[in-house]
């Protein structure tokens, strides 16, 4: 079973990932609501995968997906935004994100999917 930490700024969705990922087999083992806490339970976790938002307060997600992409072995990142993934493409592409997940597909079958590109 996969472990995995949920960085998003809104706790509703947070809760709501965590209750459907855990009824679908991941490990949910954290979650933060910003950049600088999403980093810091990255390093204190150790999860396989981080499910990351793109808009968080202090920094987007493509400037925290780099910077747990320098740990020395860092987990497989997946990046969701409730706007379409088309907005962003170029930018996945070019991140160390695996890839992106939009938040209203988000389910087992669509990180699996990602995870396993």
């Amino acid at each position: 079973m996969a472990t995995l930490l949920i960085v998003d700024d809104h706790a509703g969705f947070r809760g709501w990932a965590r209750a459907l990922l855990q009824g679908e087999g991941f490990d949910v083992v954290g979650e933060a609501s910003d950049g600088e806490s999403g980093v810091a339970a990255v390093r204190r976790l150790r999860p396989d995968v981080v499910l990351l938002d793109i808009r968080l307060p202090d920094m987007n997600g493509f400037e925290v997906a780099e910077l747990i992409g320098e740990f020395p072995e860092p987990p497989a990142i997946v990046l969701t935004s409730s706007h379409d993934g088309r907005d962003y493409r170029k930018r996945v592409d070019a991140s160390t994100a695996k890839g992106f997940v939009a938040k209203s597909e988000l389910s087992r079958a669509a990180l699996e999917a990602v995870l396993n590109r």
